[in-house]
């Protein structure tokens, strides 16, 4: 990463890129190369029970996984695009305050086979689990397919539209 924290960097990133981000109140709490972990508080994400929106918990699910891929293929120097491409998740109880998802590269060596295919053929898909965990329980398990394809120098990155103030 460059001068910014690689939690920071990643914030700006969706906040500026994935605007819906902010408004959800989504924050990166914390980075070590090998996991993330999201925070997102309720007030913003909250369904009509007074619990989380499963649509606010299964979005900070899919952009913890993304997230963490996003900033591995950065480190790796990788200019690529990564993409939700299937996903489960199990709702196991309620979610009643602020949370935290939590990614980490898988341990066996499916991180380094994503990436082999990856430098070889320009695309490369990796399964990564991702848990809202509450106590010593999940609250809230997923388990989702992510791709990733080499952008080519002739291939640019969309700039987002503007946002305006909200107001």
């Amino acid at each position: 990463m460059d001068i910014v924290s690689p939690e920071k960097y990643l914030e700006e990133i969706f906040h500026t890129q994935i605007p819906i981000t902010r408004e959800m109140g989504i924050r990166v709490a914390a980075y070590n190369g090998v996991s993330l972990v999201l925070r997102a508080p309720l007030a913003p994400n909250v369904n009509d029970k007074g619990t989380a929106f499963g649509g606010s918990l299964y979005a900070v699910l899919v952009l913890a996984g993304w997230g963490l891929l996003h900033l591995k293929l950065k480190e790796e120097g990788i200019p690529g695009d990564v993409m939700i491409h299937e996903c489960g998740v199990t709702y196991a109880l309620p979610v009643t305050d602020g949370w935290e998802a939590r990614c980490s590269l898988p341990d066996d060596d499916g991180y380094a086979r994503f990436l082999a295919n990856l430098r070889a053929g320009g695309r490369g898909k990796i399964r990564l689990e991702v848990s809202i965990p509450r106590g010593d329980r999940v609250a809230v398990s997923f388990s989702g397919s992510y791709a990733a394809i080499i952008r080519t120098a002739s291939e640019s990155v969309p700039s987002p539209p503007p946002t305006s103030p909200a107001g």
